[in-house]
């Protein structure tokens, strides 16, 4: 029924396949090379895309529901085995290992300035300079969530500062809100290989949040923001950077026109409300996740997806399929979109560039809610 790392590799190569039961969402941030995708809420009706021939070796986040489904699939006749401790043990045991091919600081740096200069290092630089996000003297909190987004952002803010066309100082700020074991020594590691010097330190927001059953991940969000705020602002910083990157900034305004019923955008950077003095920036706004995910690829570096404890225990493998994230959901429509118009995506991240206030039938200012009457006769 199981099957550990060991004896995987042990077997002759081309004699299994691999089987990922993992959501796509995760799959998409990373994945043991060669392996298919097929979630675990799709395996019933997918499983015979699988070669009958072959091993089949099943793996969820953590070997748990990677027993459900190697037991599904030997009912149906497959030689299916569970791969022990999951994805999770795959990817501690690629970290501990140092092979020939193993990327350096120096390899990741250089393909910053060279095979990807053009993708993200030059459109990090530009949304700097369009949106002004950094002014002499700056001290900048870089929020590390230990994702691939935030952990590329931290070495682009190194490459940057090696320029020295003015002085700002960094602190790589990483906020432990509870992390398991395993996770919070994934973040250690890559920030080591990265060359990062993280600062560290703990709360106990996981816990806080576990039990609240309506809105937990808002509720997480916000409080994470407030600790990084307070922690930046402690340690001197007039900045908080974070993550996000042009396809969080599509899907946001996207998804707020279909389960929000208003147009807005994720804005390239913020006056905080609460902590005086602070601002918090977005230099990745122009950068575009696939090429993200490309200069992660090319590296061979492995990030963590998400850190709750509802990833913890297992929910992104996804059992019914029911805990698709909105924000997935327009993923994927916009990709499909994208299929008939190829220019979707910058048409969508313009349309908030565009607004034309004489046709606009109501907007909020401060708010105060303006409607297009108010002035219709004078």
């Amino acid at each position: 029924m199981n099957i550990t790392l060991q004896e995987m590799e042990q077997l002759q190569k081309g004699t299994y396949q691999i089987v990922d039961v993992r959501e796509e969402s995760a799959y998409q941030y990373g994945f043991i090379p060669k392996a298919v995708n097929i979630p675990f809420a799709q395996l019933e009706e997918r499983f015979g895309e699988l070669e009958k021939d072959k091993t089949i070796v099943v793996y969820c986040m953590k070997g748990e529901i990677s027993v459900e489904a190697a037991e599904f699939l030997q009912e149906k006749g497959y030689a299916a085995f569970s791969l022990v401790g999951g994805y999770s043990k795959w990817l501690i045991s690629q970290m501990e290992e140092k092979t020939d091919d193993t990327p350096t600081r120096e390899d990741i740096e250089i393909s910053l300035r060279k095979k990807f200069h053009k993708s993200i290092f030059s459109k990090f630089t530009k949304a700097i300079n369009e949106y002004q996000l950094l002014q002499e003297g700056d001290k900048v909190a870089v929020c590390i969530s230990g994702g691939k987004d935030s952990m590329l952002m931290a070495k682009l803010f190194q490459e940057l500062q090696r320029h020295r066309k003015f002085n700002f100082e960094l602190v790589f700020l990483v906020m432990d809100p509870g992390y398991n074991e395993m996770n919070r020594k994934v973040i250690e590691n890559n920030a080591k290989l990265l060359g990062i010097p993280i600062t560290v330190f703990e709360t106990n927001i996981f816990e806080a949040v576990y039990d609240i059953e309506k809105s937990p991940c808002y509720i997480c969000a916000r409080m994470r923001r407030g600790y990084l705020y307070s922690k930046a602002k402690e340690l001197g910083c007039n900045k908080i950077a974070l993550g996000h990157h042009y396809d969080d900034v599509i899907e946001t305004i996207f998804m707020g026109m279909m389960y929000g019923a208003q147009i807005q955008t994720m804005m390239p950077k913020l006056h905080s409300t609460n902590f005086e003095g602070m601002e918090l920036i977005r230099p990745l706004y122009l950068v575009r996740e696939d090429d993200i995910k490309h200069w992660r690829d090319y590296n061979k570096l492995h990030f963590i997806q998400c850190a709750c404890r509802f990833t913890d225990t297992c929910t992104t493998c996804n059992r019914d399929g029911s805990s698709q994230s909105k924000r997935m959901e327009t993923k994927n429509i916009i990709a499909e979109l994208k299929k008939v118009n190829p220019f979707i995506e910058s048409n969508i991240f313009r349309s908030v560039e565009n607004v034309s206030l004489s046709t606009i039938i109501a907007y909020k200012e401060n708010g105060v809610k303006h409607h297009f009457l108010d002035d219709y006769d004078r």
